[in-house]
């Protein structure tokens, strides 16, 4: 199998996976990334936050749209800039994003079963690598930090 059929197959089914524990929260595998960068960085805006992400601006609006449909998080206006937005995590938030990184946790735990800790590490160095070349051949440069974790 091709190393980039592999990633994607590998990738899909850790999506299917959360989508199915995150449903409980109402939430899919690609909205928990907000939740995570909001947990450590709230107040950031809503552009900056799509470019951490890697989402096009209209991807993250139509996903931040429905964080506060779903009272996970809420947005205020800039004072300086009525386009920009800051965004904020909500109580229920706060209460459920313990509980997804659990689920993430387990995921984690499940996937690597069997492997050894010298493995996992070396695989991670290495996607780490690849990230950063692919990120250069895109322009962008650099690995955030949510990424890392």
């Amino acid at each position: 199998m091709s190393f980039l059929k592999l990633n994607a197959k590998i990738f899909r089914n850790a999506q299917i996976y959360l989508d199915i524990v995150l449903k409980k929260y109402e939430l899919s595998s690609g909205c928990f990334r907000y939740l995570f960068i909001l947990e450590n960085n709230e107040g950031i805006s809503q552009n900056k936050i799509s470019k951490e992400i890697g989402n096009d601006k209209a991807m993250s609006a139509r996903t931040i749209c429905n964080l506060i449909k779903l009272g996970y998080i809420y947005k205020e206006k800039d004072v300086n800039d009525n386009r920009a937005f800051h965004l904020y995590l909500t109580p229920k938030a706060n209460r459920v994003i313990p509980k997804i990184h659990e689920e993430i946790e387990a995921l984690v735990a499940l996937i690597t079963a069997n492997i050894p800790d010298e493995d996992i590490l070396i695989t991670m160095k290495s996607l780490s690598k690849i990230h950063c070349n692919l990120q250069k051949l895109n322009g962008r440069g650099g690995i955030s930090n949510e990424e890392n974790n």
